[in-house]
């Protein structure tokens, strides 16, 4: 789709590479970037070329013109700094009430009248209008009405005499504001490409990067080929519903279609920053109870579905609707298949992993031509009531456009609602109720049990809650394996890695060939290893699961869309949040969707003020970080890190490293948090004779570290150097690394908190572990060693500042993972009978490192508390699954 230079920002950001125009994987001089090292070819021929409104190629160094030329104020409509970021910070940032508000400008405007001036605003209304007359950012909302166009008598039931409002905004609007923000600056494809990482593997990441872009770049161009230069600009749809509590026991249910673009990159789209725009709140038809299995009232819902969808899209019939975010009973009802089938293929539903061939438009066209009503519902899973919204729109194939959806095919659905139920089920067949409730018991036990990390879902009661979401799934997948070990077969548990190893595989946010080859053998090995339980009984009809099934397709969409991550239900379930939850809350329930729709129209126009604010340099710029889930620890109970720092992992803005590790900002200040300043009498006070000698130790190692053939070992202690300057004690240390597959920021950087501190919410002491680096030549677990932080320090010798840690050390078991968890194993380094410790320094450190009681065949005892795992049993598994970048680094 070619758009008119002054409607799109360019956001080309002085690195972004501009590539060759060539065809073919080789480019003339394509630029390495810094972070992925990805060599980009860009589409020869649409490959959004800077022009002007004629349509004329002009120099791609030229500036936009402005986005607003006739303000009179810079700050308009605004009528300076004070006024919007009041405006800001009542209406989105604090979400204030109208009576508070109010309230609030009473109490400003009587400090300013004392020197003969007024408030930013005389009254909420006055605030609401300034924001109403913001023009950037403004996508009004309308309606049109739906009814049934069949015949109907005063007998009629009130389904098919109703009149059904369905509200929308101009979707070619909204997809003109997100071409026009230049928030996206740096994260923005203007054209597809082929990505190269430095070995000269292909990777996928962003949607531009997918063979789909690409290939529809090509049948465009073959189509017109006046279209060469113009920008390709890939429509990205989704819809789910969602509910609201109305009173007791009520809910409300809307459905919402969005929208986002496939040229801005996955990481603006999964963090919340206006890249995923509701579009529609679309009509649910209400019947008596009698009309509930009443075919006709299914299939009226059915069709004013896709007819209101089609209405809202129609004025994109010239763009290209390239991909649709939906769950399983979305996609059946999108696809127009019956429950069941497979949306994407044609396998049969008693055997979805058969043979198959590609569901198509076309094919679905000649099908519906030549069969009938039932040969098309038994043999091939069509349901011919419905005909899709995208036969309105001559290049979208809907069987095409459906996209993994990790969090309900995987998450969800193969995980939680398949492998944990079916060992439950094991459990009871072969040990019987009473028994199998035992082991159960002690497998929430033993998940209970597990030791705290940054971001990881304590389990107080194991699995025992009502209500699964899915934050509970994924968090159970990361200590699942070693709770189940003993008490099922081995096959069992290899089968539930042989999927965690698949799962996680697809959940990162660079994939390149030799992941994919990755996936593939997780995948195998997983089809090969559940025959456990269809040979157990659990599953005797085998396993034609549609959300099983849909693994079969993730490397073919994989290279259409690029990773997965960038396009699942869970970008539009969290939309719903800001959407929908907040909306609602803030309504007074009467109308209350007419004020949700404007609530969020003020939402847009705030965020689009902002961005211009910041892009003009009248604000500082401010990229928050997606909503993170409560700390999992509050403060340590001494305050040691002066008051400011919590336990938490998330999301930064900062500048990419692979990897850095850095003391807490202020070390403890009480001298019963830090112990004495000086070394011996630390040592005396903490009960570590030997931190002195390891001290002097780790010092002469450092000053001779150029020179491999001196240690310290070999030395007498007196040849090492006093260390004399005072000790400064930390009860934390800070780890940042690029984990872009995990919750992070727009440059993929991530943080979390290693502690070592002796007091812990008043619960004893917390000392963490974590990876440190022995050997950076070498993959893997094989170049890297798993320590528990003692204590946190840094002193000085000769001017020079030490940061570092007393560890102990592990040491492995086993010259590769365990074969039945595929995680390796680690027991305490001992040393002439006692743990091995030493001083090491903080650059040794890579970040935080979870472990994991092996538990053995043994019952964990009631109410064993997490605190003690990681001095109770003598062996531990190297938790690989404590997060995405965990998964990639252990190996």
């Amino acid at each position: 789709m070619e758009a008119d230079n002054h409607t799109v920002q360019d956001h080309r950001s002085s690195d972004e590479d501009e590539l060759s125009s060539s065809a073919q994987w080789k480019g003339s001089g394509p630029e390495v970037s810094a972070q992925a090292r990805l060599l980009k070819t860009r589409h020869p021929y649409l490959n959004g070329i800077p022009c002007n409104a004629a349509g004329e190629n002009i120099d791609p160094a030229t500036l936009p013109k402005p986005r607003l030329e006739d303000d009179d104020c810079e700050w308009e409509p605004y009528a300076d700094e004070t006024q919007f970021r009041l405006a800001d910070f009542a209406f989105r940032k604090t979400e204030m009430s109208t009576t508070n508000i109010d309230e609030l400008m009473e109490i400003w405007a009587l400090s300013m009248a004392k020197h003969g001036d007024l408030g930013p605003f005389s009254s909420y209304e006055h605030m609401y209008s300034t924001i109403d007359a913001t023009r950037l950012g403004d996508a009004p909302w309308k309606s049109f009405t739906v009814s049934f166009s069949g015949e109907t008598n005063s007998e009629s039931p009130t389904w098919k005499t109703s009149e059904y409002e369905v509200l929308y905004r101009d979707p070619d609007t909204v997809i003109h504001n997100m071409l026009d923000n230049p928030d996206f600056d740096g994260q923005f494809d203007y054209a597809p490409y082929i990505g190269l990482d430095k070995s000269g593997q292909r990777r996928w990441n962003d949607f531009m990067s997918g063979n789909f872009a690409w290939r529809h770049c090509n049948e465009i161009f073959e189509a017109d080929p006046s279209v060469e230069g113009a920008m390709y600009c890939p429509i990205i749809l989704g819809s789910d519903k969602t509910t609201v509590s109305v009173a007791t026991g009520n809910i409300r249910v809307f459905l919402m279609p969005y929208l986002s673009i496939g040229n801005v990159h996955n990481s603006v789209r999964r963090a919340h920053r206006n890249a995923v725009v509701p579009i529609g709140f679309l009509a649910i038809p209400k019947g008596d109870r009698k009309y509930d299995g009443d075919i006709a009232f299914r299939k009226f819902k059915r069709q004013l579905y896709h007819t209101s969808i089609s209405a809202i899209l129609e004025p994109l019939l010239l763009y290209d609707l390239a991909s649709y975010i939906a769950d399983y009973p979305e996609q059946v009802l999108l696809a127009g298949v019956v429950q069941h089938w497979c949306p994407r293929c044609t396998a049969l539903v008693g055997n979805l992993d058969g043979p198959c061939g590609r569901r198509t438009r076309e094919f679905t066209e000649v099908l519906l031509d030549r069969l009938s009503s039932t040969e098309l519902w038994d043999e091939y899973g069509i349901d011919d009531d419905i005909l899709p919204f995208t036969f309105d729109f001559p290049r979208a194939d809907i069987h095409e456009m459906l996209t993994p959806d990790l969090l309900h095919q995987l998450v969800k659905g193969t995980f939680k609602d398949h492998l944990v139920t079916w060992v439950g089920k094991y459990l009871e067949l072969e040990h019987g109720e009473a028994r199998a409730n035992e082991i159960l018991d002690d497998i929430d036990r033993r998940i209970a049990a597990s030791p705290s990390f940054p971001g990881l879902r304590n389990f107080p009661q194991g699995r025992r809650f009502k209500q699964w979401t899915g934050d509970d799934s994924k968090a159970l997948m990361k200590v699942y394996l070693p709770a189940i070990t003993g008490h099922v077969p081995d096959e069992m548990v290899q089968a539930i890695a042989a999927f965690l190893d698949a799962c996680y595989i697809v959940r990162r946010a660079d994939i390149t060939e030799a992941t994919l080859s990755a996936f593939d053998t997780a995948l195998k090995k997983f089809h090969l290893h559940r025959e456990i339980f269809r040979t157990t009984g659990i599953r005797p009809t085998g396993f034609s699961l549609p959300r099983q099934h849909s693994l079969s397709h993730y490397r073919y969409l994989i290279e259409e869309f690029g990773a997965p991550g960038g396009l699942c239900s869970s970008i539009t379930e969290s939309r719903h949040i800001t959407a929908v939850k907040q909306p609602w809350r803030r309504s007074n329930r009467y109308n209350a969707l007419k004020q949700m729709l404007l609530t969020n129209q003020r939402l847009d126009k705030l965020a689009a003020a902002r961005v211009d604010f910041v892009d003009r340099g009248m604000l500082p710029p401010t990229y928050p970080p997606p909503p993170q889930p409560p700390p999992l620890q509050d403060l340590d109970d001494d305050n040691s890190n002066g008051g400011d720092e919590l336990d938490w992992v998330g999301a930064i803005d900062d500048a990419y490293v692979t990897g850095n590790v850095t003391l807490a900002r202020t070390h403890a200040r009480s001298e019963r948090c830090r112990g004495p300043r000086h070394l011996s009498d630390l040592a005396t006070t903490l009960n570590l004779p030997e931190l002195p000698e390891l001290c002097r130790r780790f010092l002469y190692d450092q000053l001779h570290q150029n020179n491999p053939e001196l240690s310290s070992a070999n030395i007498p202690l007196a040849e090492c150097p006093e260390i004399s300057s005072k000790i400064s004690v930390f009860h934390s240390a800070i780890a940042k690394f690029y984990a872009p597959s995990d919750e992070s920021g727009m440059r993929g950087m991530r943080t979390e908190r290693i502690w070592a501190t002796p007091s812990w919410r008043g619960k004893g002491s917390k000392y963490d572990c974590a990876l440190v680096v022995e050997d950076e030549d070498k993959p893997g677990m094989k170049g890297m060693s798993v320590v528990r932080a003692k204590l946190f320090f840094s002193f000085k010798h000769q001017g020079q500042t030490y940061p570092c840690a007393l560890v102990d050390w592990f040491k492995t078991f086993g010259r590769s993972p365990n074969p039945i968890t595929g995680m390796w194993r680690m027991k305490p380094h001992m040393s002439h009978g006692s743990r091995l410790s030493t001083v090491v320094h903080l650059d040794s450190f890579l970040r935080g490192a979870h472990l994991l009681p092996i538990f053995g065949p043994h019952f964990l005892p009631i109410s064993f508390p997490p605190s003690y795992s990681l001095d109770a049993f003598t062996g531990y598994y190297v938790n690989r699954y404590a997060d995405h970048h965990s998964h990639e680094i252990i190996f």
